[in-house]
């Protein structure tokens, strides 16, 4: 059996269940791989946040920071224009995917911890590449994959599979027996809610 983690690095609420999807890993080292995949909040995103538009992110996430405690910079309302387009930093992630498939939760959390809680522009190339490098990443192998063609295919992959899976909103669980895919969680769950789950799914696995 797989876990499948559909999620995006510029989801409020996969921020916030980055701690429990990190628990998961840990708790179940040892009998279940993690698959993250992308799934494409907003790719492509052209026009800047208009006034509406910030004022419901604002409100996700100050939802999510009640509910998980994850620490958010608000002074990221205060930027004058951003064109929330979340495909570069899920292209990021396909990099780190494919280079180093074992450390792509962890990745995957540095870009949110970077976004959310530091105020840095993940949408940015130099940011992904400064990131990638704190990482352990070699910066110019990075920096030719997520420039690549390639990549950009893979990670329209990745969205186009998370629409074939039916996933509507971010992060999605998926406990993965053979090609059959199982809900563990639709959103944000704490960690309590889904140990029950997923033995059941493990234990149907052994069957």
């Amino acid at each position: 059996m797989r876990l499948l983690y559909i999620a995006d690095p510029m989801c409020s609420w996969c921020w916030g269940f980055s701690p429990v999807i990190g628990e998961i890993a840990r708790r179940y080292e040892a009998r279940l791989e993690i698959d993250v995949l992308m799934g494409g909040l907003r790719p492509g995103t052209t026009e800047p946040m208009d006034d509406a538009m910030r004022a419901d992110i604002r409100g996700h996430w100050e939802h999510v920071r009640d509910a998980s405690g994850q620490p958010f910079d608000f002074s990221f309302f205060e930027r004058p224009s951003f064109v929330y387009d979340t495909e570069p930093p899920c292209r990021a992630v396909v990099v780190a995917r494919t280079i180093d498939p074992d450390g792509t939760l962890g990745f995957l959390a540095d870009l949110q911890r970077a976004f959310y809680a530091e105020n840095r522009d993940v949408t940015s190339t130099a940011t992904l590449l400064e990131l990638a490098a704190d990482a352990g990443f070699d910066a110019t192998s990075f920096e030719t994959s997520l420039r690549s063609e390639e990549t950009r295919d893979a990670t329209r992959a990745d969205f186009a599979v998370s629409r074939r899976l039916g996933v509507r909103g971010f992060p999605t669980t998926l406990a993965m027996i053979g090609e059959r895919p199982l809900l563990v969680a639709s959103g944000f769950r704490p960690i309590e809610r889904l140990i029950p789950t997923i033995d059941d799914c493990l234990s149907l696995a052994d069957d």
